[in-house]
């Protein structure tokens, strides 16, 4: 049976204004008496979250369609006219290889227009950064993509970005959530387009942020001598196929193999059973390439190309997939290098990196006195960043252990298009030392100290789940452990309370980010543990990092034996296995 408040919601919907699709889809499900389905398609509103929206597609309130798109697509019109009164407001709109994105993202731009603002809008499916980049070069006031970055097949969603090519940070995150629960019907939409305020974007905006993209380089005679360097890319069926292949070729790589398979766009991700390059199963057929031409290096984007994962070879012959800590490590630590040689380094550099991803950075950054700014997780705040230190300090690059890294001020979000470029000619360069990348990657390690990271997320279902989540972080908070894997806690760091607690003394410090509920561990040995809740599921991550010195390349595989034991323990010690 399905319960009278959700009749009530798919009874409106058949009586509203919806079209004849949508509701034959209802009535189809009605007469299947798919009672669950319905239920979890009406049962409450599709959240419009800090970042946009994301859900399943499908008609019902909970659902991502024309609708719900719609709803959200007005709100943000209404909060734009309230910013920018008595100006001509402009917005940009892109959107991914996913099933539905090109119609999502004609019915926003039909909707921003006809609301009397101007619309750039793509021709075809970019990549989420250009859409970053694009806001700035137009001189927009917001932007939108429709994508749902790596999330199975079935979803689809909707990214707000500011005026600064951001995503939405506060106050305009929550007052634009403000505006769209303001509307309350999809007769409040303004749907009929106007045509006069919809232009189209093209070629002339690739050849525009592919030049930026090259001003990046750094090493052009090592890539001059290494520029048969056997490369595999996958696109993953995704966006990623309009401008890596090229941005390479640009670079200077003449030997670049794209995965056949996978280099069409296609919404239904045929070859995968998740689009996210950090799944070793997304990446078997790269691989399988890779080995069959014995290639230097794997690269792969995701569907919006946003990330980036990649595969190096090790001593053994073998393809090893790194995480996005020994990425982002490598990349900053070549960017430092490079920029030293160059000369460019002043004084006045600075990198970021958010409070999960590995503290190698901070060591890699110290060595090179370039300041290091480190931020919550999540793009935004990186750029938030760069935005308050325009002017005064140049940023090189920065990331997140989650596969995102941003090089270069001209996107202010994750880019997998320049970072493709600039892991290339880091591989480049090491190839030109004679070395592959990931020797390149154990010589970082015994120059400072071999760091190894492990994420697990705890999945709690339902109602109840959300509330065992909440008692686990209530219990990590009042009983701290006072050892862990055999070291003692120094600090208690909670973002939450925004505090910073020194154990051998009982100081506290203020902590000067924004509150978000994230409570770290660090112990005496240089190990941190990471407790972060998702904010819109009933999920908790653990983030584990430890350290130890590599005394020599010889040393390495016993050592990572030594950090993967050490990941057990921890693990152990706080009932996590």
């Amino acid at each position: 049976m399905i319960e009278t408040s959700i009749k009530q919601k798919i009874d409106q919907w058949l009586a509203g204004n919806y079209d004849e699709v949508t509701k034959n889809e209802i009535t189809g499900m009605l007469e299947r008496e798919e009672h669950e389905a319905l239920s979890d398609a009406f049962y409450r509103d599709l959240e419009f979250g800090t970042g946009g929206l994301r859900g399943i597609m499908g008609a019902g309130s909970n659902r991502m369609n024309r609708y719900t798109l719609g709803m959200a697509t007005q709100g943000l019109c209404n909060y734009l006219k309230q910013n920018f009164p008595d100006q001509e407001i402009k917005v940009a709109i892109a959107h991914d290889s996913r099933n539905n994105s090109p119609e999502f993202a004609r019915i926003s731009a039909d909707i921003f227009s006809a609301n009397g603002i101007t619309v750039y809008l793509f021709e075809a499916l970019r990549p989420t950064p250009q859409l970053s980049y694009a806001i700035r070069h137009l001189g927009c006031q917001s932007g939108v993509v429709v994508t749902a970055s790596h999330n199975p097949k079935e979803y689809n969603g909707y990214k707000v970005y500011w005026n600064d090519g951001a995503q939405v940070t506060a106050p305009h995150d929550k007052n634009i959530i403000g505006e769209v629960n303001k509307i309350t019907s999809i007769d409040e939409v303004k749907f009929n387009a106007d045509a006069s305020k919809i232009h189209m974007l093209g070629k002339e905006l690739d050849e525009a942020y592919m030049d930026e993209v090259l001003k990046l380089s750094v090493s052009k005679d090592a890539i001059k001598r290494q520029h048969d360097l056997k490369i595999v890319y996958t696109p993953l069926h995704g966006t990623g196929i309009t401008l890596v292949p090229e941005v390479l070729t640009r670079f200077g790589f003449t030997n670049v193999h794209v995965v056949e398979e996978q280099s069409e766009p296609n919404g239904n991700f045929p070859t995968v059973v998740y689009p996210n390059p950090e799944e070793q199963e997304a990446m078997t057929l790269a691989l399988n390439k890779a080995a069959e031409i014995d290639a230097d290096l794997v690269l792969a984007t995701d569907p919006d190309s946003d990330r980036v994962g990649i595969a190096v070879k090790n001593p053994h012959g073998e393809f090893v997939l790194l995480n996005g800590n020994q990425t982002g490590a490598l990349l900053i630590n070549y960017l430092l290098d490079a920029w030293q040689k160059a000369g460019k380094l002043t004084g006045k550099e600075f990198i970021v990196k958010t409070i999960v991803t590995t503290e190698l950075i901070k060591e890699i950054a110290d060595s090179y006195n370039v300041t290091m700014y480190e931020t919550l997780t999540g793009f935004k705040y990186i750029a938030e960043v760069i935005r308050e230190k325009e002017g005064q300090e140049v940023y090189i690059g920065g990331g997140e252990e989650s596969y995102g890294y941003m090089i270069g001020d001209f996107v202010r979000d994750k880019d997998g298009i320049s970072a493709c470029a600039l892991i290339a000619e880091m591989a480049a360069v090491a190839k030109d030392k004679g070395q592959s990348l990931f020797e390149m990657m154990v010589e970082m390690y015994t120059k400072y100290n071999f760091y190894k990271e492990e994420l697990i997320s705890i999945t709690k279902k339902g109602q109840r789940g959300a509330e065992e989540i909440q008692q686990m972080m209530a219990e990590m908070r009042s009983n701290p452990p006072k050892q862990i894997a055999g070291s003692d806690v120094v600090e208690v760091r909670d973002y939450k309370m925004s505090t910073r607690k020194l154990i051998m003394t009982g100081e506290e410090h203020k902590l000067t980010l924004e509150s978000s509920n994230v409570l770290q561990y660090l112990t005496e040995d240089g190990s941190k543990i990471s407790a972060r809740p998702s904010g819109t599921e009933p999920k908790i991550k653990f983030y584990f990092s430890v350290k130890e010195p590599l005394a020599s390349s010889v040393a390495y595989e016993e050592t990572e034996q030594k950090l993967k034991q050490k990941i057990e323990q921890i693990q152990k010690d706080l009932k996590l296995k």
